[in-house]
């Protein structure tokens, strides 16, 4: 799945960067961003984009780059989830 990097969450990205998803280390890096510094909606569209397994298996890859409290949040709301 190929998307276009929203720029208020890429600002470090050229304008109009497109993402394709179904590479583990691009997927990892947009799911990092958006945990964490999306907005309520940036969230939801990434709950559009992942179920639950998937998203556990990039957390799981990306948890040295994330914060403990972010971790723990995502692995809760999956838990809880199931």
């Amino acid at each position: 799945m190929k998307i276009i990097a929203d720029k208020r969450l890429f600002w470090f990205l050229k304008e109009g960067t497109n993402f394709d998803l179904s590479q583990p280390s691009v997927l990892d890096m947009y799911v990092q961003q958006i945990i964490t510094r999306g907005r309520t909606e940036d969230i939801k569209e990434l709950l559009k984009l992942l179920n639950l397994k998937e998203l556990q298996t990039v957390l799981e890859r990306i948890k040295h780059f994330i914060t403990d409290e972010v971790r723990r949040f995502w692995e809760d709301f999956i838990k809880d989830d199931k």
